[in-house]
């Protein structure tokens, strides 16, 4: 089996530059439309799968994304790695703009958004424990050595619905939960690429300090834009990087993402609902 990685790119990141030959292709996915046509190509022999999240020009905001066709569309795509950029506020004075933080937990805040492939007619129930790889954060933490990158492995994201910024008040109180970043998309993604067992890994660009620094004050978006614009930089590298180290043969997740629906699935096999099933052919399909 061939690693295949999937780049979901955030805010700033709606192209990547490392491929080759590569073409815009639209997938149909019965989730609904996802965010943009994916582009797909090769890189020294690996197949790389990029999906602006936020589609081409900033279409969709965070609540009108379609997570589960951006997520069912990696996974027909082939994905077995998926990458996930991001930018966000930070919530911790030792995490300045500019820093790429190396996500390894989240607590989702979001309230308006699908967050499961599973349901009625089928029901499934997928652990989250750990939501990241610990093979790709291996891997993208090596790059950000490599190239000098300032970055903090490990921390807490926070995933609001927004599309506002935080109040100050909310700001306030993530910071005694103990968060380290607040963002508004890896939630529900990161649980819906943990059901299409997909192995995920989550780089979350800071841009600012959310509304909490007394320095700072509230949220100024022309200084994110600037921070932005620097951080995309370094973020097209930073994925050059990974594209370059990542083993091309696959190799097994040790929180066992490829495996994670393997005892998740609980409605019996006669009450299941065929459309339902046949919506999760890509999803479910090892498992179905």
């Amino acid at each position: 089996m061939e690693t295949v990685l999937g780049i979901i790119g955030g805010s700033g990141l709606y192209n990547i530059a490392v491929l080759k030959e590569a073409q815009w292709v639209h997938i149909d996915s019965p989730w609904g439309e996802p965010s943009d046509a994916v582009k797909i190509g090769y890189a020294n022999d690996l197949k790389v799968v990029f999906m602006p999240r936020h589609g081409r020009g900033h279409v969709h905001s965070p609540s009108s994304i379609n997570y589960r066709a951006n997520i069912d569309v990696m996974k027909r795509a082939g994905v077995t790695d998926l990458i996930s950029i991001s930018a966000v506020g930070s919530l911790k004075e030792e995490l300045d703009p500019g820093t790429f933080v190396l996500v390894d937990q989240f607590i989702d805040r979001t309230i308006n958004r699908e967050k499961s492939f599973f349901g009625k007619g089928c029901v499934a129930h997928v652990s989250v424990a750990d939501p990241v790889s610990p093979k790709l954060l291996d891997l993208v933490e090596d790059v950000c050595q490599k190239q000098a990158l300032r970055y903090s492995r490990g921390g807490t994201y926070l995933a609001m619905e927004g599309p506002q910024f935080s109040s100050l008040a909310e700001s306030l109180m993530y910071r005694q939960w103990g968060c380290d970043v607040i963002g508004m998309t890896n939630m529900p993604e990161a649980k819906l690429a943990r059901e299409a067992e997909i192995a995920y890994a989550s780089i979350a660009m800071v841009t600012d300090y959310d509304s909490w620094h007394p320095a700072h004050g509230s949220v100024d978006i022309n200084s994110i834009i600037q921070v932005l614009h620097d951080n995309v930089a370094h973020a097209q590298a930073l994925v050059d990087g990974v594209v370059n180290s990542i083993s091309r043969l696959f190799v097994p997740c040790p929180i066992g993402s490829e495996l994670a629906l393997d005892f998740a699935i609980m409605t019996a096999e006669e009450k299941r609902c065929p459309e339902l099933l046949a919506k999760l052919d890509a999803v479910a399909g090892r498992v179905l």
